[in-house]
């Protein structure tokens, strides 16, 4: 994987608690936190295996680490699972990285190359603008608060260290890092 992928910061080196209760209910876990994260992204990735090769093309074409790309896809879809003919967030979210037709026009199959870069498109914009409302903060907190922005809007972060407070779960970035931590130790 070539190393300019990290030009937006190395998501082994972001700090994260992991999931929260509500969120590891999905999978009825008894456990919370970065295991229950890990627990979950493992429960997606025999589904993953379907979009590994979209997924890692996806990311090398637009410098995003694919194990983020795989994450957000298991946070948002289930890797498909979660989805009903494609759609999902009561009709408004589509694809894999659920795209939220209301702020975006989707493009391609739910399950398409051009739908992941979509939405890896999304992300980097998102990480983008964290990047020019907290200049300060390293390339991995940019990194992470681009995710939380994903899913709640950048201006729901406000700072470091209470960016998941509005999020789905309040633990969006949190939850969505460690999946991409176990991913990226699991071959993405």
């Amino acid at each position: 994987f070539p190393s300019k992928a990290c030009i937006y910061g190395n998501v082994m080196n972001i700090d994260t608690t992991g999931a929260s209760q509500a969120t590891a209910k999905q999978d009825k876990l008894n456990i919370t936190g970065v295991p229950a994260s890990h627990k979950m992204a493992e429960n997606d990735s025999g589904r993953m295996c379907k979009y590994k090769t979209r997924i890692l093309e996806v990311g090398r074409a637009k410098q995003m680490d694919p194990a983020v790309i795989a994450a957000i896809i298991s946070r948002e879809s289930r890797a498909g699972a979660a989805l009903h003919d494609g759609w999902g967030d009561h009709g408004n979210g589509f694809g894999l990285m659920q795209v939220d037709k209301r702020y975006h026009t989707p493009v391609g199959a739910w399950d398409s190359e051009e739908h992941i870069s979509q939405g890896t498109q999304i992300l980097i914009d998102m990480i983008t603008s964290i990047q020019k409302k907290f200049p300060g903060w390293t390339l991995d907190q940019q990194m992470k608060g681009g995710i939380s922005a994903y899913n709640a809007g950048v201006g729901n972060v406000r700072t470091y260290n209470k960016m998941d407070v509005g999020t789905t779960g309040g633990d969006y970035a949190n939850d969505v890092v460690a999946r991409a931590q176990w991913y990226k130790s699991n071959g993405y």
